[in-house]
């Protein structure tokens, strides 16, 4: 099984940016923990962050025939992105949408996910194990 973990704006400064909120662990060490976990489920995954939407539009787009899962941290796009959901919708790879923070306990802003519609689930509030949790979601999922 191939999983492809996409990462959006700002996380590649985990580890440096409001800790109090996303933790000391940084995206290499959340892709380190993620990688181990997928050798002992026999899934291979490829990590990318980007900090442009387009270039997350593209990745999603390029899933199709290739992965057969994502896993993404829209990060601040979650909240707005028409163009990440409609990418997900179009392209029928399940997708899994997870957060380091419970985005319904902070600002209200935050509530609301706009690729929540068109992904399988979504898991958040668990710091990095929110990925480790979204692996194991995403090898247990079945296409549609």
């Amino acid at each position: 099984m191939k999983i492809l973990f996409l990462n959006g704006p700002n996380l590649n400064l985990l580890g440096q940016r409001e800790t109090d909120v996303y933790g000391e662990t940084t995206l290499a060490e959340i892709e380190k923990l993620v990688r181990q976990r997928a050798a002992k489920l026999n899934a291979e995954v490829d990590f990318k962050q980007s900090n442009s939407e387009g270039e997350l539009v593209t990745w999603i787009q390029g899933a199709r025939g290739t992965f057969d899962a994502i896993v993404i941290n829209a990060a601040g796009y979650t909240h707005t992105s028409v163009a990440l959901r409609d990418a997900i919708a179009a392209v029928g790879v399940p997708a899994i949408e997870v957060h380091l923070s419970n985005i319904h306990a902070r600002e209200k802003f935050r509530h609301r996910s706009l690729l929540a519609p068109v992904c399988r689930g979504q898991i958040a509030g668990f710091g990095a194990y929110s990925y480790v949790l979204g692996l194991e979601a995403a090898v247990n999922v079945k296409a549609p």
